[in-house]
């Protein structure tokens, strides 16, 4: 079915595969934001221990680094919507072995670990090829809005996910597994119906030249590279997230339930920031937006590292949400107007890398440092981190900080409307 350039400023809406796509992965990341939290909450009554927390990280992290390179050059050889089917029933499959690891009733959580790498493993390769296929779901005209759109329906799954599975919890960790199952199952049907239009395909020989490109353009591209290097270190250092089932449970006194909303708060401020910029997408002073909203990440951790009322701490995480928004939508812009299709997959994977080392190598950080220096501690230091990260990046790349407009932005406006 070909892919038709949709007029108006929610015509993007009519596209039957974006459609397809967008609710594959709405059931996908709704479903793993449920499990985070039924994992989160086993793994720390099992426990009880802080440093458990950032081994979840660590261990979806772990195999994500090993195979992410890899996984970019697959990205660029084969199908990408394949290798998102492909992926999309591995996470199912992770499903079913945590439906089995808790009708075991074990008390040992090393399964977990071992499922949690096998997710990883998928996840790597899921990265890069769903980032790159986006822009062969839609023509050039309408991608901001793809963006936009594709970030509003994930961040809505992280605000539903993490609501639903606190609250299923009651009803035990087993009513969670078994609905992320089924969802997982009914993503991997949508996404067997989606088709994409045609990709460039990379039939160059493998080597370590061609495994390495994506990081060698990126390197010769220090509007990207400074991009995606500022998320990198300032959302590793603030990865208090990670910290949330002992932050609701020891400084909130909150339960499961409890936690589940505030794993919302952050989905909750960056799918509304989302609809925001499909509605007004930033098209001026984008170094300025940018800084900004990792700025923001930053001060909303400290507030959360100071405050121990819900109601606080709730409002902290959804504007904590709003400002990794407006940076990822920069970000993710910034890469793919900037990269070419035959490359797309090996440059969304070294993304990919700086992304999952600023979540999951992020909370493994957080986790250590709760160990050493107690949770509200750890949680403090990692936002006055994120903030001096921004200052230091705003000097190190000045050509970033006071960029105006997207590079090629109006370039490619002006070809697709010739």
């Amino acid at each position: 079915m070909p892919l038709t350039s949709p007029t108006g400023r929610l015509g993007v809406l009519r596209n039957r595969n974006l459609a397809f796509y967008l609710s594959a992965r709405f059931l996908a990341t709704f479903a793993v934001q449920m499990q985070s939290v039924a994992i989160g909450w086993q793994v720390y009554q099992i426990t009880g221990s802080l440093f458990d927390l950032g081994l979840i990280g660590l261990a979806q992290f772990a195999p994500f680094l090993v195979l992410i390179l890899w996984a970019g050059h697959v990205a660029d050889r084969y199908n990408r919507r394949l290798i998102v089917l492909c992926c999309m029933a591995v996470q199912l499959l992770c499903s079913a072995m945590l439906i089995a690891f808790t009708a075991s009733g074990s008390t040992t959580v090393w399964p977990v670990f071992a499922i949690l790498v096998l997710f990883g493993s998928a996840r790597a390769f899921m990265m890069p090829a769903s980032q790159a296929v986006l822009k062969n779901l839609v023509p050039d005209r309408d991608f901001s809005q793809a963006v936009a759109l594709g970030s509003s329906t994930m961040h809505v799954a992280m605000i539903l996910g993490p609501i639903v599975g606190g609250l299923l919890y009651v009803l035990g960790p087993q009513t969670v597994h078994m609905t992320a199952a089924s969802l997982l199952a009914l993503a991997v049907l949508l996404m067997t119906n989606t088709r994409t239009i045609a990709q460039v395909i990379n039939k160059a020989p493998v080597s370590w030249h061609t495994l390495l490109e994506g990081l060698r353009f990126v390197r010769s591209r220090p509007i990207v590279l400074g991009a995606i290097s500022l998320d990198l270190f300032a959302v590793l250092f603030g990865g208090a997230t990670a910290l949330l089932p002992a932050y609701a449970h020891d400084i909130l006194g909150a339960g499961p339930s409890g936690l589940g909303f505030l794993r919302t708060a952050p989905g909750m401020g960056a799918a509304l920031c989302s609809v925001a910029l499909v509605m007004f997408p930033i098209t001026r002073r984008v170094g300025a937006w940018m800084f900004g909203g990792v700025a923001l990440f930053g001060l909303c951790v400290i507030v959360l590292g100071l405050t121990d009322h819900f109601a606080v701490a709730f409002g902290a995480l959804f504007l904590l949400g709003v400002g990794d928004m407006v940076s990822v939508y920069i970000r993710h812009l910034l890469v793919q107007y900037e990269t070419p299709d035959d490359i797309r997959g090996r440059v969304s994977a070294v993304n990919s890398v700086f992304i999952g080392a600023s979540n999951e190598l992020g909370e493994f950080e957080s986790g250590v440092t709760a160990g050493w220096l107690g949770l509200t501690r750890a949680i403090l230091l990692g936002g006055v981190a994120t903030l001096v990260v921004t200052g230091v990046w705003a000097m190190l790349f000045p050509v970033l900080s006071r960029m105006d407009r997207f590079p090629h932005h109006e370039a490619a406006r002006e070809k697709d409307v010739a």
